[in-house]
Order: structure tokens, then sequence, then C-alpha cells
């Protein structure tokens, strides 16, 4: 039986994790800066200086910002935040921009100086603006996660404690140890949780990624990857995928929708969601059965994330099809040890897929990553299955998890430096 600390604690980890943001969350922790640094000024910025770490500036450069009429990059997205001078809505902090955003937004980038430098930090997420007005400077620093708001400072004084003070139910705290995941005892929270305390947060992730998904199915948004897979014969599977896909589809072009994310990411949290949910109505389970069946794939998404860090050369969405492939295997009947050996399979199949940025081939990204959550519980269901010794795969799951851990975070560290210089144009 699952220790009172570990209900708790897996209980603490969902509400940390599944926050809502508008847009991908990179630009969009920028804009959050950028909110705070013109709160805390008062006056009107007249200057604004921006150190951000390689992966940041990765996931920045061409992914659009919403509510800015199709515009890319740091700049805007310094620019939309100042605009929005709403920094108490986090990662919606862009919910709140009109119709008249893009004049406001074009009139900043022209009559402001904003520089942007990459800065030499071991911390993957390193966020630093410094600005001024006519008689005040200020300076903001986000570290770690998307809205952990270090240090703020006001003509050099510390006023940190008015932008982070009491914000218990924001990603950034993450009171709840994450070490404590285990698949096993994930499976027996999922089986034996309480769910009306969960409940709100699982439909309010339902609600809004099924409708981001539904909306990247409408018109032109990316390289439409979610229409294509919709074309020909479309079985559950298939249409899983591109539902998921169809989701990134919109969001990387800058659909205004928000979605409920998983560590830190918005694709991530689309990519362990919507497929589950597919699933679900085509085998017609009932609302505690999926409530249940995401409980898995969040909770092993979040688990694989653990070890990796909040930003790698390591795709995420991977990491979320291996918990798609997780709640699918759980949501049909599977126990432990089908769930487990699913998420072998799966990582066995498609780990390395390098990150270069937040862009509309995540969605294709995305695809291939559920795909491989789906087979790999299909040859768990037949009996078939990957061994210790092929390749990074270990006996046991957890090993196999740590050793994804250890590709992402040391393995691939130099190729995530290689992936920066190459998008920087950098010899």
């Amino acid at each position: 039986m699952l220790s009172e600390l570990k209900m708790r604690t897996y209980e603490a980890i969902l509400k940390e994790e599944l926050v809502l943001a508008m847009g991908c969350t990179e630009p969009i922790a920028i804009a959050y800066a950028a909110a705070i640094l013109c709160d805390a000024l008062v006056e009107e910025v007249e200057f604004i200086s921006a150190g951000l770490s390689g992966n940041i500036i990765k996931n920045v450069k061409s992914v659009i910002v919403p509510a800015t009429g199709g515009r890319h990059g740091i700049k805007t997205a310094i620019a939309a935040g100042v605009v929005s001078k709403r920094p108490e809505l986090k990662l919606e902090v862009l919910s709140v921009l009109g119709k008249d955003a893009e004049e406001k937004i074009d009139k900043f980038l022209h009559s402001t100086e904003i520089t942007v430098e990459e800065i030499n930090t071991s911390c993957t997420f390193e966020l630093l603006l410094k600005g001024s007005s006519k008689s005040h400077s200020a300076e903001v620093n986000i570290s770690g996660t998307h809205t952990n708001v270090a240090r703020v400072l006001l003509d050099g004084v510390d006023i940190t404690s008015k932008y982070s003070a009491g914000e218990q139910d924001s990603i950034d705290v993450c009171k709840a140890d994450r070490s404590l995941l285990t698949v096993e005892d994930i499976i027996e929270f999922a089986d034996t949780a309480p769910i009306d305390e969960l409940t709100p947060l699982l439909n309010r992730q339902i609600e809004l990624n099924m409708a981001i998904a539904e909306e990247g199915l409408t018109g032109k948004w990316g390289a439409s990857i979610g229409k294509l897979l919709l074309s020909g014969n479309v079985d559950t599977a298939r249409r899983a995928r591109a539902y998921a896909a169809a989701g990134s589809d919109a969001r990387m072009s800058g659909c205004e929708l928000p979605v409920s994310i998983i560590s830190g990411s918005g694709n991530q949290g689309i990519t362990a969601s919507v497929p589950v949910v597919i699933y679900a109505r085509d085998l017609c389970k009932s609302d505690e059965e999926l409530y249940r069946a995401l409980i898995v794939s969040n909770l092993v998404t979040i688990h694989q994330k653990t070890g990796i860090g909040t930003l790698s050369a390591y795709c995420g969405a991977i990491s979320a099809g291996v918990g798609a492939g997780a709640g699918i295997c759980y949501l049909s009947g599977g126990d432990f040890y089908l769930v487990a050996h699913t998420i072998v399979n799966a990582v066995a199949i498609l780990s390395g897929t390098i990150c270069d940025g937040a862009k509309p081939s995540c969605a294709a990204k995305i695809a291939m990553a559920v795909e491989a959550g789906i087979m790999g519980f299909e040859m768990a269901k037949v009996g078939s299955q990957f061994y210790g010794g092929d390749g990074i795969v270990t006996k046991g799951v957890e090993n196999t998890i740590r050793n994804v851990g250890r590709l992402a975070k040391d393995g691939m560290g130099e190729t995530d430096k290689e992936i920066i210089r190459i998008m920087l144009g950098k010899s």
C-alpha cells in the first residue's frame, strides 16, 4: 500500500505541474519577466538588455508569439510583455492583449533600444532582463523554471518578495519531491487515489488540450501535420497521433488558446493527454477511467523529465509520447508489468531525438513520439519486448529511465551546444 507521504507527494506534483500557459513557454517566460520589469519601473521603459541561456534562445528563435500578429523572436516577446503589464498572470501574461496590441508592440520596438546576448551559465534555463526608465533602473532574473522569479531589483533594492511571495501553486516552487516517483508506485497511485481532488485539474487538461487540438485541425496552422494524418484510412492510433500533432500545429503558429502544460511545456502537456483522451473515447471508457489513465501518463512523463531537466538537447515530446503510451496501456487494462514494458519498449524506439527549438516541425516529432508510445504498448500486449543490453535498455524500468536521464543530461550536453551554434549561425 502506498504511504500517505507518497500519496500527498504525487497529488502535489500534479497540482504543481498542470498549470496553464498561452503560447510556447520560453517566449512567454521572457514576456512574463518583461511585464515584471515594466511593473517595477512604473515609468515608461527606455532601454532593455536581455541575457539568456542558449536553450531559451533556441526555443524562442522560430516560434510565433501569440497575440503579436505572427511575429516571433526575443524582442517581440519582450515588447509583448511590456505592453501587457500584467505580471500576475504569469504564463498567461499575453492573454489580455487586445486588437490594438500589434500597434503598441510595433511602437515599442521602434522607440526602445533592446539588446540581446547569450549568457554563459551551467543552468539551462537562465533569463536576466535589465531595464531603465527616465528615473529608475531594474533587473529581473528568472532561473531554473519558467516562473521561478529568483531576483527583482529596483535601483539596487531587492523587491523580489513582491513578485515571488505566496506562489505555492506555481510550478517554480516544486516542493514535492519528484525523486519519490517510481512506475510501480505511479500505477498504485492511479489505482487508489481519491479522484475528486484531482478531477477539476484533469477536466481542465482534457478541455483545453482537446480544444487546441481541434483548432489545429481547422484552417492553416504550421505544416498541418494533424490534418495530413487524418487523410486516408484512420484508426484510433492514427487519430491519436493526428490530434496531438494538430495541437502543436496550432500552438507553434501563435494560436491564442491556453493549454495545460507538463514539465513546463505545452507541447508535452498536449502529447501526454490528447492521445489518452482519443483512446478513452473510442474505447467508451468512463470519466474516472480516463482520469486515472491521465494520472499515469502525466506522472510517467514527469518521472522521465526529472532526470533530464527543464531544457536539453533531448526532445521532451519523446518523454510525453512514452507517457501517453503508458496511459493508453493502463486505460486498456494493463498492470504494472505491462506498463513497465510499454515504457521500456517505447524508450528503446525513439530516444535521442534532438530538440532544435520550438517551431512547426515539433508537431511531426509529436506524431512520431505518440507512435512510439503506442508501438511500445502494442509490443508489450503480445509479449514482445526489448531486453537489458539492447542499446540503452537495462534490466528494470527504473534503470532504463535513469539511463535516459543520463543520455539527455550528460551525454547530449555537447550536442545541445552544437545545435545552438548551428541555429545561431556560428562556425
